[in-house]
């Protein structure tokens, strides 16, 4: 059963929860231009989906995407949510059951705030701001490992309907609330979102290490705050990505595209990540994907000269040094490296060697197949 590094505890625990078969998980997405930056979150959603649903575990997948610009933005926050979703369907992962617009929620987070309001968590100003009482929640930055005091922070910013942009950067366009017309913080989202789509208590928040402070430990307080429980059971964070020695985040943003437009294959971004445990810092650079490039075209290569032979049953051996390794804490370095010593081993016959990287491309997803007849 897949066991996973959780960020609050500093423990590798089992994901899964206990006496059920579904598994429910929130990705926090892109807050800016889309890239690689984003990618790295979402390929690790991805590969808990599939290992999890190769263990017969149903899971609910949520994926919020920003679509407002705020004024001090300029952004196509909707054109970097239809990017995301692009290029995660390039890079083969699965769509999650929901991923809303904070556009399409923003009576969930106006519901929301009503609520932290409410419960003596939040408070509004006279000029239509409301904010999160810090103190209200002394367990502020238990996740990051950074407690102490924590500045108040924006739960709802008032719009003068000349400044008000929201989806698409449309200038005017705001929304009413009980304290006046604005847009929502930029945290608030990834409380509401996931409240409404997977409950008020939820297994998994997935989520890239750049975001950890103070954005998710933002949107701790306010659904811990909303619920009166722990409403995460578990954080896992994918490790900064750098790309060429620099940050691949907000402006140095890497957009898929400028790989493609390279030559190389998307593929090669998942499999250049792959080769690295996912918590771990990674910093990618041209050569690194040319040779994931070549690594790719490679295994399909082998793959395709495999399927000529007779199907032979998956190697049991084999197989099972694979799966524990990504059982335990998604050691995708690992279970490469071990797939690599079964394509080496002529011991194995060639037709059980093809059942073994297609079961296991299934959690790959390189599309290990896409040669055979093409020799």
């Amino acid at each position: 059963m897949l066991r996973l590094h959780d960020t609050l505890t500093r423990q590798v625990v089992p994901v899964a929860p206990a006496g059920s078969r579904i598994l429910r998980m929130y990705t926090c997405a892109a807050h800016g231009p889309a890239g690689l930056a984003d990618l790295r979150p979402a390929l690790l959603a991805d590969l808990v989906r599939r290992v999890a649903e190769r263990a017969n575990l149903r899971v609910l997948a949520c994926r919020n995407v920003s679509d407002l610009v705020h004024r001090d933005d300029g952004d196509d926050h909707d054109a970097n949510g239809a990017s995301l979703d692009a290029d995660t369907l390039a890079l083969n992962m699965r769509a999650p059951e929901h991923s809303p617009r904070t556009s399409e929620t923003m009576g969930l987070v106006i519901e929301l705030i009503g609520r932290l309001i409410e419960r003596g968590h939040a408070y509004a100003t006279p000029e239509g701001a409301v904010f999160f009482d810090a103190a209200s929640f002394p367990t502020y930055g238990e996740i990051s490992g950074k407690p102490g005091s924590a500045s108040d922070w924006p739960l709802w910013e008032p719009v003068s309907p000349s400044l008000g942009r929201s989806a698409g950067g449309d200038a005017g366009a705001a929304w009413d609330a009980p304290w006046g017309r604005g847009l929502p913080g930029r945290d608030v989202e990834c409380s509401a979102t996931p409240l409404r789509f997977l409950g008020p208590h939820f297994d998994l928040y997935v989520g890239g290490a750049d975001l950890c402070f103070p954005h998710h430990e933002r949107a701790r307080a306010q659904s811990n705050a909303a619920t009166g429980q722990e409403a995460v059971a578990h954080w896992a964070h994918s490790g900064h990505l750098l790309f060429e020695g620099r940050p691949a985040g907000t402006g140095h943003v890497v957009p898929l595209s400028g790989v493609v437009a390279a030559g190389l294959d998307p593929l090669a971004v998942r499999l250049a990540l792959l080769e690295h445990h996912y918590r771990r810092p990674v910093d990618l650079t041209w050569d690194a994907l040319r040779a994931a490039d070549e690594e790719l075209r490679r295994l399909r290569r082998r793959v395709a000269e495999w399927a000529e032979s007779p199907s032979r049953p998956i190697d049991d051996a084999h197989s099972e040094r694979v799966q524990r390794a990504l059982d335990d804490d998604l050691d995708t370095p690992g279970a490469l490296r071990l797939l690599r010593d079964l394509e080496a081993d002529e011991s194995v016959t060639p037709g059980s060697r093809f059942e073994t990287f297609l079961h296991f491309d299934h959690v790959l997803a390189l599309d290990l197949p896409a040669d055979i007849g093409r020799i």
